[in-house]
């Protein structure tokens, strides 16, 4: 494949000559014996897709170690300032074996004396970086668990302090998890708006000053840090009415229920009945042995002759609710005339307050880098585009990366299975016979769904409609006969408790102890 012309700060298509102007991390970290050892150990290569190629003979930086730390950096021919400028990060992704947990973003490395420095070749700083190395922006998927987008931070630099703080993207967008080639592009302007595109399409835009977290500039006021609730400050809005009393029929003695005096017992009630009796049909099985098993006694079952009867057993009167109930007395709340609201600090000048109006202008760049953990590899990155021109980032989209992805979604068109198709066959037509006709294609829908029901609904739309509606017509009528069936059970309940409350009253008024053999009418 033969490079683009486009040019920009920094182009890279990872031509024969890519290891001129990348190294990979040398960085090392002290052991648990005090010796050292490489801090990114995952391995590099440069060299073409091995899932749906694009473009033959096109190559690309590669993530080879899967579960490993992998770092790599490139130094600017010449320092990147971005003073009242736009700017453009672009480059292509692919996953190859997809992403389930890592990184796949890039970073803008701040110029920095110890650290990465521009000067169009290698430097021992770019082979020591790490993510110790400081950066200006990192901007790119990441994807583990919970955590799902393309980041966009930005580092800034407190004036009044000189610390530096990174600003988060707060409404960041989901990456791209396919193994064709993602672009991703973000743009920057020195209105301090921003763009975020994915396939040149704009999934997120904003406003450096607005949507990151934490903010960029600080707030005018802060709470007093030396400002002290007053001991006498009263945040209670209601009190006790100090002029309630309980009045004098209050009873708070009275119990909330009360025995029914006025319920009979019913009709029919079988006072001498147990609710249940041993089986008569129960037989001591043969293995049965008196005496290693004790004495056998017959399940118990429902007395049949409380079947029909109101009820079985020693009848007890029923409770009702007290109307003279009231429960424990509490006075009643009042507004509290002493109340002075919520308290909160005075507000004083922000000593550490500052407004930046243009964080766009970013602290000089010297440099990028790939500091990653990845559990998945074969994630390759390509055409790289740094500068100020959205036109020439567009130019080289348009040389590459729409090349190559016409190309790799027709590859992945093919690579896909068949879709399976109904089994017609044999089927009459609805004029021969319209009953076997319609009992044909259901049945084909039916087996086409089992194996692929989307499928299944896009090659018989008119099938998947009419068993959809036969379907709702059969939760309909099951749904109506329910409530049918609820309304006929609610009239029988109401018919029984008019039956009971007909009845004549039990001869023991005062027998309100029950045993486990009485049903109580409620």
């Amino acid at each position: 494949m033969k490079p683009s012309s486009v040019v920009g700060h920094f182009v890279e298509q990872f031509t024969s000559d890519w290891s001129t102007r990348w190294s990979p991390s040398e960085a090392t970290k002290q052991t648990s014996t005090g010796g050292e050892t490489f801090s990114y150990v995952g391995k590099w290569e440069v060299e073409e897709p091995t899932v749906l190629p694009g473009i033959e003979g096109d190559q690309g930086l590669v993530v080879k170690s899967p579960a490993a730390h992998h770092a790599i950096s490139a130094p600017f021919a010449k320092i990147l300032d971005n003073k009242d400028k736009t700017l453009v990060v672009q480059y292509e992704v692919k996953l190859q074996n997809g992403l389930e947990c890592g990184g796949a973003y890039l970073k803008l490395l701040k110029e920095s004396p110890t650290g990465i420095q521009a000067q169009g070749k290698l430097h021992f700083a770019s082979m020591q970086f790490s993510d110790k190395t400081e950066y200006s922006i990192m901007f790119g998927p990441d994807r583990c668990g919970a955590t799902n987008k393309v980041h966009f931070i930005f580092r800034h630099k407190n004036p009044k302090t000189g610390e530096y703080e990174e600003k988060h993207f707060n409404n960041a967008p989901a990456i791209k998890n396919v193994k064709t080639t993602s672009l991703y592009t973000l743009i920057v302007r020195p209105d301090q708006t921003f763009a975020i595109k994915i396939d040149d399409e704009e999934v997120s835009k904003g406003s450096l000053l607005e949507d990151f977290e934490p903010s960029v500039n600080p707030p005018k006021e802060i709470d007093d840090p030396e400002d002290k609730k007053p001991e006498d400050w009263v945040e209670d809005s209601k009190i006790v009415d100090p002029e309630a009393k309980k009045p004098e029929d209050w009873d708070e003695e009275a119990p909330r229920e009360i025995l029914d005096e006025d319920a009979v017992k019913p009709a029919g009630w079988l006072d001498d009945e147990p609710l249940t009796i041993p089986d008569p049909d129960a037989e001591k099985p043969e293995e049965w042995d008196d005496e290693e098993d004790g004495d056998w006694v017959p399940p118990s079952v429902p007395n049949p002759k409380c079947e029909d009867a109101p009820g079985c057993g020693a009848w007890v009167r029923p409770m009702k609710s007290n109307p003279a109930y009231k429960g424990k007395w509490v006075p009643p709340m009042i507004d509290n005339p002493a109340y002075k609201g919520v308290w909160s600090p005075r507000k004083i000048a922000n000593p550490n307050y500052f407004e930046d109006k243009t964080p766009s202008n970013f602290e000089p760049m010297a440099g990028i880098g790939f500091e990653l953990w990845t559990m998945q590899e074969n994630i390759l990155f390509d055409n790289i585009y740094i500068g100020h021109s959205e036109t020439d980032a567009a130019a080289l989209a348009k040389d590459t990366y729409h090349v190559k992805i016409a190309v790799e979604k027709k590859l992945e068109d093919a690579s896909k299975p068949e879709e399976p198709k109904p089994s017609t066959e044999g089927i009459p037509t609805f004029a021969e016979s319209p009953i076997q006709f319609a009992r044909g294609h259901a049945k084909a829908f039916i087996d086409l769904a089992m194996i692929d029901f989307r499928s299944a609904v896009n090659q018989m739309p008119s099938t998947a409609m009419a068993m959809g509606g036969l379907l709702a017509t059969i939760i309909g009528a099951l749904f109506l006969e329910s409530q049918e069936n609820s309304k006929s059970s609610t009239s029988k309940d109401k018919a029984a408790a008019d039956k009971a409350a007909d009845a004549p009253v039990a001869g023991d008024a005062d027998n309100t102890e029950g045993s486990s053999d009485v049903r109580k009418r409620k």
